[in-house]
């Protein structure tokens, strides 16, 4: 087995929101954790705390969690992660304020029989299958917001964690329903890569390659390799900003099963 990951800040001047994992214990199997904290906007968040705060108390608990409790399915599991992270900060935060710290999420475990995978927002999960066919499993919910609406601060908050908008892992355990999981035959996985929106850029804003290309990069120059790639497309002149920022925090997860 073979597991690779990196994290890189979009900028020295602000603290990393991104937060990866991986696990392989003893037992056999493994799980991937990867999480991108969502940047709030100016103003009050209700929270004392910060977003890398939150994202380390949840990742943590999410990979604790799916490696010791193989007999709960990952919704289950990321309900009782954001129910406990919750619980460590409820006595000094506002957790029903709208900008609560909260996060994507990507997990991935498995063992010799089945690949599990959970998805909510943004980040992106690739699936390769022995063949080299590369599947991405995504939760487009953020995208089918048309831009303009984004570029609203009010009208994002009114679709945050909202029927008919976009859900990411707050304080709500019942945010787990929300998800896109799935799970797929040991035998008909290859590799698998989890990917924050600052990685993922690579193929899904700036077009350099599919996925399969993207998983290509990864496989042969690790997930530095091609965090430094997206680093060298943004800092191009001539190419357009990322969909918010020139420059976002990058993260990538990569495992050969």
């Amino acid at each position: 087995m073979r597991i690779d990951l990196a994290t890189a800040p979009g900028s020295q001047e602000r603290p990393n929101e991104d937060w990866v994992s991986a696990s392989a214990p003893a037992s056999g199997g493994g799980v991937l954790v990867a999480l991108d904290g969502v940047t709030p906007p100016a103003g009050a968040v209700g929270c004392v705390h910060g977003v890398p705060w939150f994202t380390a108390r949840l990742g943590g608990r999410l990979t604790e969690l799916s490696g010791s409790r193989r007999d709960m399915p990952l919704d289950r599991i990321l309900a009782e992660a954001v129910r406990a992270t919750a619980e460590t900060h409820r006595d000094t935060c506002d957790l029903s304020h709208v900008r609560t710290p909260q996060a994507t999420v990507v997990v991935v475990r498995w063992d010799e029989a089945y690949v599990e995978h959970l998805v909510l927002s943004d980040s992106v999960l690739l699936l390769q299958a022995p063949g080299g066919e590369v599947t991405a499993v995504l939760d487009d919910r953020l995208d089918r917001v048309p831009r303009e609406v984004l570029r609203s601060v009010a009208a994002t908050d009114a679709l945050r964690n909202a029927e008919g908008g976009f859900f990411t892992a707050a304080a709500d355990p019942a945010v787990a329903a929300r998800a896109v999981t799935g799970r797929t035959p040991r035998g008909r996985v290859r590799a698998v890569a989890a990917l924050t929106d600052g990685a993922s850029r690579w193929t899904d804003t700036f077009g350099e390659g599919d996925w399969a290309e993207c998983l290509a990069v990864l496989r042969k120059e690790g997930a530095e390799g091609l965090i430094s790639q997206v680093r060298a497309v943004e800092s191009d002149p001539a190419r357009p900003p990322g969909r918010y920022k020139r420059h976002d925090d990058a993260s990538a997860v990569y495992a050969e099963l």
